[in-house]
């Protein structure tokens, strides 16, 4: 190999080194020609982005961008733990493929189990009781499984107790040593709580943490559980917060029952939501380590602080409609969960969100796992994000706000208090009500589902899922408006037929009003209503004649501004004339006499779809 001599030549040497201010100037001109006028700061202010819990994403990030703060990183595997917990990070191994299993009948869940671990998984979650298995079924469903190489992971609610005896005896029968059994026997009083309204004994929990960490090195006992917060609507930082809050409680517990405050940081492991926001679920995965390092070095354990984490694909984002979107979105999810640091990550099949996930549903959620670590080789790099400007500002940021909504939970007198008194249930509406009104307007959009949805698909139909437990904090989604507008349209199609139609009456030559019908019609098929174009384009003096013809139910007019200056008000009084019950016009509302509704960028899609559904007597049950 030939080396080349050091002389102190550069590859960017002939280039100068530019300024922010000379990167803001170019900004400056770029908003001016698509109309907006804005310099210096307000020119970079334009570009950005706000995110929750008071955070902006700026559109550049530079090194005077570097955090403040000496030793609010650190390295990886030592406090505070930023860029991992442990030194080689997930380079040794990857990290741990955990699969959840899904079903009540111990044989099928059985054959799903099998199959996973055979085919790349490394470790099993496994509800029991109510939303699972039966306590009873632990044995068939886990037999032919050695439990001394395959992590087990427990859900079993309010049945937790019950459900640990069962697998630490099955352990006992199979011979295993104490020293080899690993587990988390999954107990989250607070958790369940959440989910339910019904409080648990925490107590009942923290002896027998006691009791497992003098015998069993390997098992944990407790999990720490956000989903239900996550699945709430909440926000990263309120996870984050109510994750520190829980946490806190049970150890709180633990060292009120004998433990040492070492023992009792390693009966815990956490559970957060990876999102397709990959940046924002990087940056939570390593605000939640620091932030419990924080914790631990408040406990006087700061070399115990480094936290245990199991990384979820988020049911949030999961859609019913266009299913197959969802691979992208847990693909994105899981990378995020990989590189943000996740123990474990958790990829939920495709079709999570319509029932019991099938073979081929959970082979790709596997796979996923499988291509990231093998073929991408994203464990291979010791925290890949590490350095970021832009990652390590929103890490310290987050972090930051997080512990912000702890200090108030704590002031509210810790977790069970905010949880029975509401404080929690009121946060979190608030923060989903905002981000409901981002979706109904598609400032958040959601492919195949309020963009470019395809009505012509045919349902993926599966088998029910057990029931979810209720009586707690709701259940959100992010398709749920549009699921209820389409849900309506299915039921019309079923009654009729046919779907509701809206005749698009395109006015002028194809430049002029593309761009707009093509706008109108993703906007109307994302409610189930079936956009008519044809003629594609039709003549002012004829439009009312080409909407008779078409049988639609409604019209939206497609133009540009200068044309509906011109001919707007005269052709809707020719749609008036020919009795269209309901009128639509593509672009800013203005006052024009006999236009219904306006659809535009930023309307609440929503809400318009709802009306024209409603005027369309497209009720809710046919």
């Amino acid at each position: 190999m030939t080396v080349l001599p050091d002389d102190g030549l550069s590859l960017a040497a002939e280039f100068p080194d530019p300024t922010h201010e000379q990167w803001q100037r170019l900004v400056e001109g770029v908003l001016r020609k698509s109309g907006r006028d804005a310099s210096g700061d307000g020119a970079e202010e334009a570009l950005s982005t706000q995110l929750q819990d008071g955070l902006t994403a700026r559109p550049l990030y530079t090194a005077r961008d570097s955090l403040p703060e000496p030793g609010a990183v650190g390295h990886p595997g030592f406090a505070p733990f930023v860029r991992g917990g442990r030194a080689a990070g997930n380079a040794a191994s990857g990290w741990d493929v955990r699969q959840r299993l899904t079903g009540t009948d111990p044989s099928r869940v059985n054959e799903a189990v099998l199959a996973d671990l055979e085919n790349g998984g490394t470790s099993l979650w496994l509800p029991l009781g109510a939303d699972g298995i039966p306590v009873g079924g632990l044995a068939p469903a886990l037999a032919g499984v050695h439990l001394d190489l395959a992590p087990v992971v427990l859900d079993a609610g309010a049945a937790h107790a019950e459900a640990a005896r069962a697998f630490l005896d099955l352990c006992a029968e199979r011979g295993i040593p104490l020293t080899s059994v690993r587990a988390n026997l999954g107990a989250d009083p607070l958790g369940h709580e959440a989910r339910t309204g019904e409080p648990l004994d925490l107590a009942a929990a923290a002896e027998q943490a006691r009791t497992i960490a003098s015998g069993y090195p390997l098992v944990r006992t407790l999990t720490v559980d956000v989903l239900p917060y996550h699945e709430a609507g909440g926000s990263a930082a309120q996870e984050l917060g109510l994750s520190l809050a829980t946490g806190v409680a049970y150890l709180r517990a633990l060292t009120e029952h004998g433990l040492s405050a070492e023992a009792a940081l390693g009966q815990l492991e956490f559970r957060y939501a990876a999102t397709a926001d990959q940046f924002l679920t990087i940056a939570k995965l390593r605000a939640a380590r620091r932030l419990w390092a924080r914790v631990a070095e408040a406990s006087d354990a700061p070399a115990a602080g480094a936290q245990l984490q199991h990384a979820v694909t988020s049911p949030v984002m999961m859609t019913r409609r266009d299913p197959w979107v969802n691979m992208l979105r847990t693909t994105v999810a899981g990378l995020a969960a990989g590189v943000g640091g996740a123990d474990a990550v958790t990829v939920l099949p495709f079709d999570h969100a319509l029932g019991l996930p099938d073979a081929f549903a959970r082979r790709i959620a596997r796979n996923t796992s499988s291509i990231l670590l093998e073929e991408s080789h994203l464990a291979r790099v010791i925290d890949p994000a590490g350095g970021s400007y832009y990652v390590e500002r929103l890490t310290d940021e987050l972090a930051h706000a997080a512990w912000e909504f702890f200090r108030t939970v704590e002031q509210a007198g810790g977790q069970a208090a905010a949880l029975r008194s509401g404080l929690v249930a009121e946060r979190l509406a608030a923060t989903w009500a905002e981000r409901r009104k981002g979706l109904a307007e598609r400032r958040e959009p959601l492919t195949g589902v309020s963009e470019f949805p395809l009505l012509a698909e045919k349902p993926v139909i599966r088998e029910p899922a057990p029931a979810a437990p209720v009586g707690g904090l709701p259940r959100v989604r992010c398709d749920e408006d549009y699921e209820a507008l389409r849900a309506r349209s299915d039921a019309h199609l079923a009654a009729t037929g046919s779907r509701p139609r809206v005749f698009i009456a395109a006015l002028g030559p194809a430049a002029v009003h593309t761009a707009r019908v093509s706008f109108a019609s993703n906007l109307f098929r994302a409610g189930g209503i079936e956009p008519v174009h044809e003629p594609v384009s039709v003549d002012p003096s004829t439009v009312a004649e080409a909407y008779l013809a078409s049988g639609a139910d409604a019209v939206c007019v497609c133009s540009s501004d200068a044309l509906y200056e011109e001919q707007a008000e005269a052709v809707v009084e020719a749609l008036v004339g020919a009795r269209a019950p309901l009128v639509f016009l593509a672009g800013r509302p203005r006052a024009y006499r006999g236009v219904d509704s306006y659809v535009f960028a930023g309307c609440d899609a929503v809400a318009v779809l709802a009306f024209a559904l409603d005027r369309m007597d497209v009720t809710h049950e046919q």
